[in-house]
């Protein structure tokens, strides 16, 4: 099972995420392959996988990405051999992604993995500020340009199987832990 952790750029989904990661032993993660910078706490392979713009160009001519976007003027997408590799697990694999990835693997899946979509909703006047505390400070104009797409993702919102809004983090992991355990009895019932 594929769970898609998806909202605007501030809304918590690497947080949520990560809370996931510590109290679920059978979730794991995929990361993204990007070409934007690393970040203070990045790790390779945990994270992101870094790689450069001619090398992610080479990987969409090859076909290795299920889905890619360009957000923020950085390329972003999802790896077949890693998704593939990961979903033969077993785990769950909690990915988080924006809005338009969402949209393109979930058609792409939808015969042959149970793939569910999670928003996480924030306020524009809470997301403004949850970015101008980041840890990596983005500036005035990145934060504009994040704000900027509000619109756009919030109007996608009716595409996903469950929307949270997430003032409360707590909450919001206890939430999608209980989806997550529904959604498996689901499976099993099957």
């Amino acid at each position: 099972m594929l769970v898609i952790l998806s909202g605007v750029s501030g809304a918590g989904k690497d947080t949520v995420k990560k809370e996931l990661l510590k109290r679920l032993d059978y979730v794991d993660t995929l990361p993204s392959f990007t070409t934007r910078a690393k970040r203070d706490g990045d790790v390779e392979g945990k994270t992101y996988h870094f790689i450069t713009r001619e090398d992610f160009e080479e990987r969409i001519k090859n076909g290795e990405f299920y889905e890619y976007d360009i957000h923020h003027n950085e390329y972003y997408g999802t790896s077949k051999k890693l998704l593939n590799d990961k979903i033969e697990s077993g785990k769950v694999i909690v990915k988080d992604i924006d809005v338009n990835g969402t949209e393109n693997l979930m058609e792409l899946l939808k015969n042959d993995t149970k793939v569910v979509s999670i928003f996480l909703k924030v306020s524009k006047g809470e997301l403004e500020a949850r970015l101008r505390q980041r840890v990596d400070k983005p500036s005035d104009e990145e934060i504009k340009m994040r704000l900027s797409r509000f619109g756009y993702e919030e109007s996608k919102i009716d595409i996903y199987d469950y929307v949270i809004n997430n003032n409360n983090l707590e909450k919001t992991v206890q939430v999608i832990m209980t989806i997550i355990e529904n959604e498996k009895k689901l499976i099993n019932q099957k």
